[in-house]
């Protein structure tokens, strides 16, 4: 990741540059900031100790190439998942190059996207959306060992929880594999199970190992950054337009790390919600 986003901030258009210096504002009298953070969220980061200083965006549209597989072998795709890696990488790259040029020490509410366009069958825009925030207290470091932004998919909400039981989020990291499931294999299995319930071994086998790819690449990153383990870790599936039988397995979640010895955890508190009451009354 290091090397794919080095020189994201040449990349960003004039147009958002000039955007972010106005929001930076001068001599650090910032003027105005952006952010998709709900007021509750916005509330509690504000609580936590830091500031929202804008709504950061990165994107990349991408060319999702073809990669010869043949029909009755299950097999990764690696060209493909090479290539959806890279330009989710090239997204967040870009994401994290706005939060620098903003100052921040971060970027919470990561959303990470991908759109289809009617005049490109075989384009995707990959993009990467989050609030970048700073630290009211800069005497603590919240950046990760390489010096970038942190970057995190918690909600506020998650993120103050976090924070207040002695953890802080160190990379939003992730994973994938594209697989192919053969075809006439299934076949081959229907016409020996003749109408039995049991279990198609080839098939579970073929997309468990899949996710297990995806989840194994996924917690290589959270140990490069050096964290110690992964929060809100989600596996999403999607075949991005291709064939019903090629599959992308996506693995994603908020790497973190310890920030003292104890973790003493709030007390939970029942909260009574009033917001569907009936006030017809």
């Amino acid at each position: 990741r290091e090397t794919m986003a080095k020189n994201q901030g040449d990349q960003i258009p004039e147009a958002a540059h000039e955007r972010l210096r106005e929001m930076r504002g001068t001599k650090g009298a910032r003027k105005l900031f952006t952010s998709d953070l709900s007021v509750n969220e916005f509330l509690l980061v504000r609580e936590a100790g830091f500031e929202p200083v804008g709504l950061v965006v990165g994107t990349s549209i991408y060319h999702i190439g073809f990669q010869y597989a043949r029909l009755v072998q299950s097999q990764e795709l690696d060209v493909l998942t090479q290539a959806l890696y890279a330009a989710r990488e090239l997204a967040m790259g870009r994401m994290e190059a706005e939060s620098d040029e903003l100052g921040a020490d971060g970027v919470v509410g990561v959303r990470l996207e991908v759109n289809r366009y009617e005049w490109g069958a075989n384009l995707a825009e990959f993009k990467a959306i989050g609030t970048a925030v700073r630290a009211r207290d800069q005497s603590t470091n919240y950046r990760t060992p390489q010096g970038k932004p942190f970057t995190s998919d918690l909600s506020g909400q998650d993120f103050r929880t976090l924070l207040a039981a002695g953890y802080r989020p160190v990379e939003l990291t992730m994973g994938n594999c594209v697989y192919h499931v053969g075809i006439q294999s299934m076949r081959q299995w229907f016409s020996q199970i003749a109408g039995q319930n049991v279990e198609m071994g080839n098939y579970t086998q073929g997309l468990y190992d899949a996710r297990e790819l995806a989840m194994e690449r996924m917690q290589a990153e959270a140990e490069a950054a050096g964290a110690e383990g992964i929060v809100g870790a989600r596996i999403l599936e999607n075949n991005h337009g291709w064939d019903s039988h090629v599959i992308e397995f996506f693995a994603v979640g908020t790497a973190i790390v310890a920030t003292r010895a104890d973790h003493e955890i709030p007390t939970p508190q029942m909260v009574i919600s009033l917001n569907d009451a009936d006030t017809s009354q």
